[in-house]
């Protein structure tokens, strides 16, 4: 035993000091599990998925795109100075003001958010700011403290976080949408928006931009205005203490910046901006679509998406939920069209493969459904399309894969999760009946065997059979019971017509009580 504690002691001394590591911003001492490279690797896995979750990339203006990654790199600069990373810069099409940064540099930022900024150098303050939770290792702190609340050395142990995609993303999906999601702490965000500020300065941006925008968001917290407490507001807080603390910050650089062209970047920001938002409307008709599906008022939906598609003919999300409509009242065929022309328009986006692949398996054709179904999961692995490679893989007799499609889509929430669990129960019982009838062996006062049985499944079981094993004065002694059926829960007792003789108490290792077999009724 004291061996034991020894080496466990030398363990556990050399992961902290192996675990001890300098924060490559602040210069402070931290406590870490990931190196630079884990980092990387997350985010390289990640970013994809996370990308999916959030609409896909925004790609009906790529010069849009080209140019937020332009400034991007630009502030990327300066943080590789601190801590060289691959830094990646994405808009996302989507309508709600929020910008993330994974581990490992993987940064996006919506449309909508670029929407609400005046200017180039407070798109660099945003960048910026999300620049440093990269370089100061915020997210990959943020995955240790919730390795250590689970108590495991692990990447997945984050801890968990609510998640406008939980309902659906599965699988290694869920870390992404964990990690962008999460709110960083007070320390976490004075340190973005101090360094996140001197980036900007030495990439040549007038930091007083980074107030004047910290300034407007907290006038906007205070009015709550509609999806900002849902985006930016909800992972990284405004308050007047960080205003206050950054116009302080921009007071003190302000000698040494006397003097220096420091750039603002009005016209050229609007420049690039234009299209998204000329477009404002026809998105406006979409989102206002959206709503009509969850109101179920799909006709006034319908006519908001043609009159939007009519406005941008190459926006992709438009003909999507176009045919997701399609989809749910049943016209699969004419979905199938729609899809495609989505696909034409954008063949990176996981939900038109999703769409498509379903209703290519409601009009029979299995074999364009787990094509498309497959290809959607490469791209986001979500519970409806596991559940569907379940029931393709049922069809074709393949129990194995069917079970392991079942049991990945059960690890997601809502209705498609359960109904995926119960497939996976449904074919587990015959295949593990032990993990499901609890059976326990005990002698009466008479010394015969029994066996107290339930039915744990949450099913209804029948065709149970139980195999009896005991060693009787001696000798071994079997016999097989079948049992009609169990109700749910129910528990019964099972004579073996195996008994002890008379004056003799059986022990438990003398007799062992077997579930061979059982079905769901």
């Amino acid at each position: 035993m004291a061996r034991l504690f020894f080496l466990l002691s030398f363990l556990i001394s050399n992961l902290l000091l192996a675990s001890c590591a300098v924060n490559p911003v602040t210069g402070e001492n931290e406590f870490s599990l990931l190196s630079r490279q884990d980092e990387i690797s997350i985010g390289n896995e990640q970013y994809g998925p996370s990308q999916q979750s959030q609409g896909g990339e925004y790609k009906v203006d790529p010069d849009l795109s080209a140019y937020v990654n332009e400034v991007g790199q630009r502030l990327a600069t300066e943080g590789r100075r601190d801590y060289d990373l691959p830094y990646e810069f994405v808009v996302l099409n989507n309508s709600v003001p929020n910008a993330w940064a994974l581990p490992g540099g993987k940064i996006a930022v919506n449309r909508g958010l670029l929407l609400e900024l005046n200017s180039e150098a407070e798109l660099a303050a945003v960048l910026g700011h999300e620049v440093v939770h990269a370089a100061a290792r915020h997210g990959a702190a943020a995955m240790t403290r919730g390795s250590l609340l689970q108590g495991v050395l692990t990447v997945g142990a984050i801890a968990s976080q609510d998640s406008a995609y939980s309902d659906y993303i599965v699988g290694a999906g869920q870390l992404g949408a964990q990690l962008i999601g999460q709110r960083y702490g007070r320390d976490a965000e004075r340190d973005s928006d101090t360094f996140g500020i001197q980036y900007m300065v030495q990439a040549g941006y007038d930091p007083q931009e980074a107030v004047s925008l910290q300034e407007t968001f907290v006038r906007l917290s205070a009015g709550r205005e509609a999806g900002w407490v849902d985006g930016l507001f909800a992972s990284h807080p405004p308050s007047q203490e960080r205003v206050e603390n950054n116009q302080t910050l921009v007071n003190e650089m302000m000698p040494v910046l006397q003097g220096r062209d420091l750039e603002v970047g009005i016209a050229r920001y609007q420049q690039a901006i234009a299209s998204i938002k000329a477009d404002q409307e026809a998105y406006q008709l979409f989102e206002e679509a959206e709503r009509a599906v969850a109101d179920d008022d799909l006709e006034i939906a319908m006519l908001n998406l043609d009159e939007a598609i009519s406005m941008v003919p190459n926006e992709a999300r438009f003909s999507g939920l176009k045919a997701d409509i399609l989809l749910y009242q049943g016209s699969y065929r004419g979905s199938i069209v729609i899809y495609n022309e989505a696909i034409e328009k954008d063949d990176s986006y996981f939900d038109y493969y999703l769409g498509r692949g379903v209703a290519y398996a409601r009009t029979g054709n299995q074999v364009l459904a787990q094509t498309d179904l497959e290809r959607s999961v490469d791209l986001l692995p979500t519970a409806t399309a596991m559940n569907e490679l379940g029931k393709i893989s049922l069809n074709n007799n393949d129990r194995i894969v069917a079970k392991q499609y079942f049991q990945a889509a059960a690890g997601g929430a809502g209705q498609v999760a359960s109904e995926a669990s119960l497939a996976f129960t449904r074919l587990d019982i015959v295949d593990t009946p032990g993990s499901y009838v609890q059976a326990q062996t005990y002698t009466d006062g008479e010394g015969r065997i029994i066996a107290r049985v339930t039915n744990r499944s949450g099913l209804v079981l029948q065709n149970i059979q139980l195999e009896f094993t005991a060693v009787i004065a001696e000798q071994l002694a079997e016999r097989l019971i079948n049992i009609g059926s169990l109700a749910i829960n129910q528990t019964i007792d099972v004579n073996s017509d195996l008994r002890f003789p008379e004056g003799i108490e059986g022990s438990s290792n003398q007799m062992r009580v077997r579930v061979n077999s059982a079905q769901p009724q």
